[in-house]
């Protein structure tokens, strides 16, 4: 038999400059690349960062403008409750036949015990009617939902007292959108809104008050 021979291995080729070049080359990109991310990053801060006091801004300017709603909100309420424990409200029932010679606020009816069975903003009465007005500085349809069940519950307690006055119903509010107001007229109630340095009470043509 002959001698083997083997396969030559070829020597390991050294790093020559171009090959050290491009790594210094490729690791430089790779360093711009990441740097480049870290501007975006911090670019997208910045502008997350002049969002957020954009929103800060709005928010406090809507709490502003909020704050000045219900400020004057209050006002216009503080000047109707006011406007409904004057004389100005009776004469204003007395265009409409009715001489009230007693209003007062905030009654509160109580049974035998002791307990509320029902409290009234503004209470105007004679020895025929008496009228209980709910007051609302924004009123909604649920307020005159709430202000029947009041007159029931009046209507009960005049019963049992052998009270045989008629009882009337109004309600009040400085603000009252067109579709309440409509329905607290159907439901046979005076609607009374704030009206300049006086108060008005809706009670068009035709309209007639319920009794209870």
């Amino acid at each position: 038999m002959g001698d083997m021979v083997l396969p030559q291995r070829e020597p390991a080729r050294g790093l020559t400059f171009e090959d050290v070049w491009a790594m210094f080359q490729e690791t430089d990109r790779k360093f711009q690349e990441t740097d480049r991310k870290f501007q975006e990053t911090e670019r997208m801060m910045k502008e997350t960062d002049r969002k957020i006091q954009e929103t800060d801004r709005l928010i406090q300017k809507l709490t502003e403008k909020t704050d000045k709603q219900l400020g004057e909100l209050g006002n216009r309420f503080g000047e109707l409750a006011e406007h409904l424990l004057t004389p100005n409200i009776t004469e204003k029932f007395r265009a409409l036949n009715y001489t009230f010679t007693k209003a007062g606020p905030e009654v509160k009816f109580t049974d035998p015990q002791g307990k509320t069975l029902t409290e009234v903003d503004v209470w105007l009465e004679n020895g025929d009617y008496a009228l209980a007005v709910e007051v609302k500085s924004y009123l909604r349809i649920q307020d005159v939902k709430d202000h029947i069940k009041r007159m029931e519950i009046l209507r009960s307690y005049a019963d049992e007292r052998h009270d045989t006055r008629k009882l009337l119903g109004a309600v009040a509010g400085a603000i009252i959108k067109a579709k309440v107001r409509d329905y607290a007229l159907e439901q046979g109630f005076y609607v009374i809104e704030q009206s300049g340095d006086t108060v008005k009470i809706e009670a068009p043509e035709g309209f007639s008050p319920r009794i209870w």
